[in-house]
């Protein structure tokens, strides 16, 4: 069996947030794709809580600015091209973590 080293950025964001006036989340994968990043998932989660307060579905409010975290897995060398961008992007909204990881193939 043969192990890959690789890193899995994950970006944390809830998804009402924007940069300059677009959905963030799209901005992002968009970015993602147009430098060559393998692949990208997005997860919406069901709740959650950080720096910016809880974020929850309220049917009574009918508010929905859930999680949201996007995930990639490539190498180190093709994040640190996109790294400057994407901090620009994300800003003070989010957070944007990288993990070593090994891909089985």
């Amino acid at each position: 069996m043969k192990f890959i080293d690789c890193k899995i950025l994950r970006i944390y964001l809830k998804e009402s947030d924007k940069f300059e006036g677009q959905n963030m989340t799209q901005t992002i994968i968009k970015l993602l794709k147009s430098r060559g990043i393998s692949g990208a998932t997005v997860f919406k989660a069901q709740c959650g809580y950080g720096r910016r307060g809880v974020s929850r579905f309220d049917i009574l409010r009918l508010s929905m600015n859930l999680p949201v975290i996007i995930e990639c897995i490539d190498y180190e060398t093709n994040f640190k091209k996109v790294l400057p961008e994407l901090t620009k992007v994300v800003g003070e909204n989010g957070l944007i973590t990288m993990e070593n990881i090994q891909v089985v193939k």
